[in-house]
């Protein structure tokens, strides 16, 4: 028993030691990031460039929330030590050593490789896109596994830049941000060795056979309220959205103080649209005189956005919970982060939530950008309001590939009662939104149905009218075959009335249903002519009803440039109205004159006053339901010709009178 337990030990202590010894292997030869913050004192008392001297392949990041003078000092005494060294930097709006998140501060981030070479550059072209071809072709190669660029915040186009590089290698992953300036949104800078540059682009391209790079992003910033549309927009500066000015659109969705401060306060709030199947977050950057806003990346006409807020809930969530669902990050030995300068202000207490599990993997920085650098299936997209990180490893391949447990920070951390207050208040905004999104998709379906609905309608009543047509057609040809054999008579009168009451009643319907197919054409019409020949035809009409017409005109001939059809809507209806409110054995008087060169239509009878002339015009409003029968529809349609053809309209009426002046153009 002895002897097998002694084996068992030996066996123990031998893959102990085997562990041990492959680890010093890794440290000695594999990449390696130490990362220090600057404490403005003498930076060889903060880092031991000796322990670098012999390394070939060295890349530093400088982020510096400081002074652009201090960006210069560092990254000129740094490489004055390690002159084989390739350094970029940029300014930030936050910046991250391991689990510590800074302001105002410099941060040092320097990474050896062992088989992973290193080259950089900068481009100060005024065009963006330019830029990002500049840049692309100066540094891709075959061998490039990585790409890190920083570019001003102010100037560059972000979104431009990215597709310039796209169009050069759309292969390469592409990662970094935007520069910041601490919320100023006044000058931004950036640096490649000890070069700075407050426009362009700076990048370093890391060329490799065997370093492994691994992407991902976590938004957790969820769109609310109702879609919107861009109206007018030139690249990133947009003009019009929602028929509004967007400094308007701000003002009324966030309210006055954040349109005035804007873009500092409201960036949290950004347009959400999509592109490539990604959630894409664009945030105001600049506030024009003429109320338009520039925003963090292109926008184009006819984009559906809505505004977006910060879903506390998934933002503390593990994002290793979320972040790496394919790739293996057990062995990775460097993890760099360009996270957006909102989730930083949007959430200050708990940002470390977001950066604390990746620290405790391996080392960790990065910056607070005003925009971030995300490639995603052969597309480089630009970013807002998003954590992006990328992971590296010179390490082999493992046999191993399972996915790393996300329990490797099982540490729970407090949170304090004002991050529990934004959770709860989230949850709220969540829940309404989707409460809101629920009741807005019935109503659409509600509205659908109605429509449908509708839409059965008019055609029935489409089809109801062709079919009347015809046997209208054949009753009215018969009564005047048999009047032309046997003379009138007293029953076949009645039925004449009642037909030609029919007949205006068709004509009413067949326009209201075919009015989008309504010849439109006007031309030259004798309307002295045309009334009295309605008149002739409404005559036995008004006889059944014990009235009759009296017309006059001042002129013989009046003419008018109008559509046929609607002139005949216009003067039926006040014809057979006058016909059928009427008092019985009294006359109706149809005049005609000219005024200024207007001709008047005046029809005028004696009958009961109209209580509420503002009223009588519209749809099925009647005033006296109980002596007649009508719909209610003639003179609402009658008053949307006249407005279409701009022709006045005059009502006036007293106890028992109503007189109805329609007044048209003449041609001179």
């Amino acid at each position: 028993m002895r002897f097998f337990v002694t084996i068992s030990l030996f066996f123990e202590l031998f893959k102990l030691f085997f562990s041990l010894n492959f680890l010093f292997y890794m440290l000695q030869y594999f990449m390696k990031t130490f990362n220090y913050t600057y404490n403005n004192k003498a930076l060889d008392t903060l880092i031991d460039f000796n322990s670098f001297k012999n390394e070939k392949n060295i890349l530093i990041q400088i982020f510096c929330g400081d002074k652009k003078s201090i960006l210069k000092e560092i990254a000129t005494n740094i490489l004055d030590n390690l002159p084989q060294a390739i350094c970029i930097g940029s300014s930030t709006d936050g910046e991250i050593n391991n689990s510590k998140v800074t302001t105002c501060k410099t941060v040092i981030s320097i990474s050896t490789f062992e088989n992973t070479k290193l080259k950089t550059a900068f481009v100060r072209r005024k065009d963006s896109f330019s830029n990002g071809v500049d840049l692309a072709k100066e540094l891709c190669t075959e061998d490039t596994k990585l790409l890190i660029t920083f570019s001003d915040g102010n100037k560059t186009n972000g979104e431009s830049f990215l597709k310039g590089i796209q169009s050069v290698n759309h292969n390469v992953m592409v990662s970094g941000g935007m520069a910041g300036d601490n919320a100023n949104f006044r000058q931004t800078f950036i640096s490649s060795q000890n070069q700075i540059v407050t426009n362009g682009a700076v990048g370093v391209a890391l060329d490799s056979k065997v370093l492994k790079v691994c992407n991902a992003f976590n938004f957790n910033w969820s769109p609310i309220g109702i879609e919107h549309t861009i109206d007018k927009v030139v690249d990133n500066r947009v003009y019009q959205i929602s028929g509004m000015k967007p400094l308007d659109f701000y003002e009324k969705y966030l309210g006055e103080y954040v349109a005035k401060a804007l873009p500092a306060t409201g960036i949290e709030f950004p347009l959400i649209a999509q592109r490539n199947g990604l959630p894409v977050a664009r945030a105001v950057i600049a506030k024009h005189k003429d109320g338009s806003l520039s925003f963090a990346g292109n926008l184009y006409q006819g984009d559906i956005v809505k505004l977006g807020f910060g879903n506390v809930e998934l933002i503390m969530n593990n994002p290793l919970e979320s972040l790496f669902d394919t790739c293996n990050i057990k062995d990775t030995q460097s993890f760099f982060i360009y996270s957006c300068m909102a989730r930083r202000r949007y959430m200050p207490s708990m940002v470390d939530i977001e950066i604390k599990p990746f620290s405790s993997i391996a080392p960790t920085s990065g910056f607070f950008t005003y925009g971030e650098f995300y490639h995603d299936n052969g597309n480089n997209e630009l970013l807002n309001q998003t954590f992006t990180i990328v992971a590296l490893s010179e390490i082999e391949d493992s046999k191993n590939d399972k996915k790393t447990s996300c329990e490797i920070q099982s540490e729970t951390q407090p949170i304090s009662e004002h991050a529990r207050s934004l959770q709860a208040l989230t949850h709220l905004i969540q829940q309404s939104s989707h409460d809101y999104n629920k009741q807005s998709k019935e109503l659409e379906e509600g509205k659908i149905y109605a429509q449908n609905l509708v839409d059965s309608q008019k055609q029935f009543l489409k089809h109801a009218v062709h079919e009347t047509n015809t046997p209208l057609s054949i009753i009215m040809g018969n009564i005047e075959m048999y009047e032309m054999e046997h003379g009138k008579n007293k029953h076949l009168s009645n039925i004449e009335v009642a037909m030609k009451n029919i007949s205006s009643i068709y004509d009413d319907l067949s326009y209201l249903i075919k009015k989008n197919q309504v010849n439109e054409a006007t031309h030259e019409i004798n309307l002295v002519d045309f009334v009295r020949s309605r008149i002739d035809f409404f005559t036995q009409s008004a006889i059944k009803f014990k009235s009759e017409f009296n017309f006059s005109s001042q002129r013989k001939e009046m003419l008018i440039n109008f559509n046929e059809i609607k002139l005949q809507r216009i003067v039926d209806n006040n014809l057979t109205n006058a016909i059928k409110y009427s008092l019985p054995n009294e006359n109706i008087q149809v005049r005609m004159n000219v005024m200024n060169n207007d001709c008047h239509l005046i029809i005028e009878s004696r009958s009961k006053q109209i209580l509420d002339q503002q009223k009588i015009f519209e749809e099925y409003y009647r005033e006296q339901i109980s002596d007649q029968e009508g719909f209610g529809l003639g003179l609402n349609l009658v008053k949307r010709i006249c407005s279409e053809e701009n022709v006045g309209i005059q009502l006036a009426s007293g106890e028992n009178w109503s007189s109805f002046t329609y007044i048209f153009k003449e041609i001179k």
